[in-house]
């Protein structure tokens, strides 16, 4: 993830703040002009528009009054629920919004100094994996003197309407912004890691063990810094209808603190240590509150001490802020969007990250081997597509992977501003893989992303030691565009794009010679191997040989049948020698030549779809001897370098 900032359309702050007060003039945005094409590009607000500066709307302006908070922002005319619930969340965590609006003591009004004002602010965004500073005049829209956008309680105070207009002008206007999903938006303040859940259908409420665990999971994300909202699902008819509980369907709420509260009174309650799961959320609109059990004058606050009662923030008023026990979140809103700050710090007290970031794009070409859009796993060329290889060296891994598009919101004043459905596939591949795979083998697929027209989508995995490929695509075969690759693991994955379909020729090919065929081998598993000890059992492992090229599989404890599921590919120079594979077996902590069983294989085929079962038979001068056991596997060979 890049630290440097790029400065949007080449607008560089320090040095138009400097040329303004040069000239003793306010700043006017060029790239952003106060007029109706920075406001729609539609649907035009109810009302004549007038660009006010915040001298005009109050006469004591300021960037914040008394500090920022989440109460600072209520949504305007735009339905952008989904940028206001992120900035709620953004205002709670001063780690990420002081970096969103930076030297903001110095973007501050000073009443003693007002010679040093110029009317100019700047606010910085990841955008597609670089961190972006937008340059903004402080001209705001407004119908009959009020502001009609994003606004604070406070009428004073404009941080979070100048924010609004930062991103506005990010993305083309102010109707740009008319629905979105609050992920994106704590990504652009963040570059946080976006990770779905759908409520409904996890069915959380109805598993006590499964709430708890993402109860837990939810409050170390929220304790470590991350951003969390939520939202229930509805029909296009229903958006923004008010339910009978004052929740609002299609409606963007923000997550403000995940707690588990202590009930009880007193030294009882101290020494009883009963708590409840509870979360606090906030409507964007600044009212309209959840009317259940917790709600702000419900009975169930009289289980609460007076001590703990102070540390929860607790208002009876129509603030837009109220708690709900974590129980009845589950079971009433359908979808949370979490966000996590992902640490990939060298130092850390906490769980750190190793990350990986490529940037990609789905591109058309009429050579199947340089087309780039070949769809999803649905369609004949989904290994048309980019191709990621990485590695899990521990015994097993978890894995984080996302897929951004690049935003197309921009893009809808053209009417293109639609983005186009995305996911990806991980595949086990063979243990020596470098060439990009051309035809579906044994390569088993591990994990599969949804495929959905969001502008990405997350995978959370664990996976078995091995070597993978993740093949990011869009949908429907054909489709362009470009996106944004993330991998997180616990270790360094060693991960890159394949671009080579074949060995290359190089200057000494003529001499060392060049392959002639590519073999595809996959040991599926060993049958009745023979007994290593007095326990009855082996520690086998499988060795696949060819030309001086070696694979080997993981050591399979305590077994006569393993299931070794190893895959290797050769490229053969001299394909008339044989492929050995070899059935070794782990003794006292250390590889033992002696007593090993293997099989040479000789076949020269098409893909055999039925498994070949292959006796196995002593090394050395006693190979004609046959030895308790047999091996599964499948091969394929074929004289076309880019067939497999």
């Amino acid at each position: 993830m890049s630290s440097s900032v790029e400065a949007f359309k080449n607008q560089h702050y320090a040095d138009l703040k400097r040329n303004c007060l040069q000239n003793k003039k306010l700043f006017e945005d060029p790239e952003f002009p106060a007029n109706n094409s920075s406001v729609f590009y539609r649907q035009p607000p109810p009302g004549t528009v007038q660009w006010k500066r915040p001298g005009e709307i109050s006469s004591d302006p300021h960037l914040f009054v008394e500090g920022i908070n989440s109460h600072d922002l209520n949504q305007g005319n735009v339905g952008n629920c989904w940028f206001v619930a992120a900035s709620s969340c953004l205002a709670l965590k001063p780690h990420l919004w002081k970096k969103v609006i930076p030297d903001w003591q110095e973007q501050e009004w000073d009443p003693k100094h007002p010679e040093n004002y110029a009317g100019i602010f700047h606010f910085q965004f990841w955008v597609f994996g670089q961190w972006t500073d937008v340059v903004v005049d402080d001209r705001l829209p407004t119908i009959n003197g009020e502001l009609i956008y994003c606004q604070s309680n406070s009428k004073n105070e404009f941080w979070s309407a100048l924010l609004e207009k930062a991103y506005a002008k990010l993305y083309g206007c102010y109707e740009s912004l008319k629905g979105g999903n609050t992920g994106d938006a704590v990504v652009d303040f963040s570059g946080a890691v976006c990770e779905p859940i759908n409520l409904e259908e996890g069915a959380f409420y109805k598993d006590q063990e499964k709430q708890n665990t993402l109860f837990e999971n939810l409050l170390k994300v929220y304790e470590r810094g991350g951003i969390i909202s939520c939202s229930i699902k509805a029909e296009p008819h229903e958006l923004e209808f008010k339910m009978a509980n004052g929740l609002v369907k299609g409606h963007a709420y923000s997550v403000t603190e995940v707690k588990r509260i202590r009930l009880g009174h007193g030294l009882v309650a101290y020494f009883k240590n009963e708590t409840i799961p509870m979360i606090r959320m906030r409507n964007p609109w600044g009212r309209m509150e959840w009317n259940g059990a917790w709600s702000d004058s419900s009975e169930e606050w009289s289980k609460i001490g007076d001590t703990e009662r102070p540390n929860l923030g607790l208002t009876v008023e129509d603030d837009g802020e109220f708690w709900m026990s974590f129980e009845d979140w589950c079971k009433k809103f359908t979808d949370a969007d979490v966000c996590s700050i992902i640490n990939t710090s060298l130092i850390s007290i906490h769980k750190t990250w190793s990350e990986v970031l490529h940037f990609g794009s789905w591109t058309k070409h009429g050579d199947p081997l340089l087309n780039r859009c070949g769809g999803c796993g649905n369609n004949p060329t989904f290994l048309q597509n980019p191709q990621y290889m990485f590695d899990v060296t521990k015994e097993i891994e978890e894995v984080l992977i996302t897929l951004q598009q690049k935003d197309r919101r921009t893009f809808k004043k053209t009417g293109q501003g639609e983005n186009v459905s995305i996911g990806f596939s991980v595949l086990k591949v063979e243990l020596n893989r470098k060439y990009r795979i051309h035809r579906l083998l044994s390569q088993k697929s591990m994990e599969s992303s949804v495929f959905i027209n969001a502008r990405s989508v997350f995978v959370r995995c664990i996976l078995p030691q091995g070597r993978y490929i993740i093949i990011p695509s869009t949908f429907q075969a054909g489709e362009l565009g470009e996106f944004m690759l993330r991998i997180f693991t616990d270790v360094d994955s060693g991960c890159r794009e394949l671009t080579e379909d074949k060995p290359k020729v190089k200057c000494w090919t003529p001499l060392f010679g060049y392959p002639q065929a590519v073999t595809h081998v996959f040991v599926e598993k060993a049958e009745r191997l023979e007994n290593q000890d007095r326990t009855a059992g082996a520690d086998p492992y499988v060795i696949i040989s060819c030309e001086g090229n070696s694979v080997k599989s993981i050591v399979h404890k305590n077994t006569l049948n393993p299931q070794f599921d190893t895959s290797a590919v050769f490229y053969r120079k001299k394909p008339s020698k044989p492929i050995t594979v070899e059935v070794r077996r782990l003794f006292c902590f250390f590889l033992t030549d002696t007593n090993q069983c293997k099989t040479s294989l000789r076949t020269f085929c098409s893909y055999s779809k039925n498994p070949l079962k292959l006796q196995l038979r002593k090394r050395g001068s006693n190979m004609a001897d046959e030895m308790p056991g047999s091996i599964i596997l499948c091969i394929a060979t074929d004289t076309e370098l880019t067939a497999i």
